[in-house]
């Protein structure tokens, strides 16, 4: 058996490599390519970890995922953005809480959340197309088709901008969606179990002071609203 194992080889399914591999808990691992677009879709932070200078760096951020692949962007300057670019190893992790699990001992206490890891290295993004695609992708993370109601990217703006291309090839998700888990003795004492559903949700718009009087721009909607366990 070479470091990928036979078990990436069905249709729409991940290679399981020794990185990827979820050991901890293996029954919660997931490897076919739905679930783990499904998580990065309904995700608005990832963190981006990588070694410069002879130490570990992770740093959050935004993205979008188009297609196979995972977009970050910013300044050229951005030291860690320049490190992915330049295609150094790096990891990419997006965590979402769906709920806090009680149980009727504190060893048995946990969480309930979808997670996906990202191995492999990225390469800056240079054709005018893609880079513009991958910009609009990010701000439709944002609310649905925002990037058609805002004034689009200026030349000047584009090249001042870092957009990294980060493949979905060396990944894994990890799910935990299950009620209490408590020992057979511990079901007698008189301590509240379940779970606490969590989700996040959009407050009211606070309107921009410059806005014009009258104006008739259309407001944002975002797509959140989501409760535990849905994408």
């Amino acid at each position: 058996m070479t470091d990928r194992d036979a078990a990436g080889g069905t249709d729409g399914d991940l290679d399981v490599t020794a990185r990827s591999r979820v050991r901890r808990k293996r029954e919660r691992g997931r490897y076919d390519r739905a679930t783990v677009h499904a998580i990065l879709d309904a995700a608005l932070i990832c963190h981006v970890g990588v070694v410069t200078d002879g130490a570990p760096v992770v740093l959050p951020t935004t993205f979008a995922r188009v297609g196979d692949a995972v977009y970050l962007h910013g300044a050229r300057a951005n030291h860690l953005l320049r490190t992915v670019a330049a295609g150094s190893a790096a990891c990419i992790e997006v965590t979402i809480l769906d709920g806090i699990v009680f149980a009727r001992s504190a060893f048995n206490h946990s969480m309930n959340y979808r997670s996906v890891v990202l191995h492999g290295a990225g390469s800056a993004v240079e054709a005018e197309e893609e880079k513009r695609r991958a910009l609009d992708a990010v701000l439709d993370r944002m609310a649905p088709g925002r990037s058609g109601q805002c004034r689009r990217p200026t030349p000047e703006e584009l090249r001042a901008t870092l957009v990294v291309r980060f493949p979905i090839e060396e990944a894994s998700a990890k799910v935990r969606d299950a009620g209490v888990i408590d020992e057979p003795a511990d079901l007698e004492l008189d301590v509240w179990a379940g779970v606490l559903p969590l989700g996040m949700a959009a407050a009211a718009l606070e309107p921009d002071a410059g806005l014009r009087p009258g104006s008739t721009g259309t407001a944002p909607v975002p797509p959140w609203g989501r409760t535990a366990g849905a994408g």
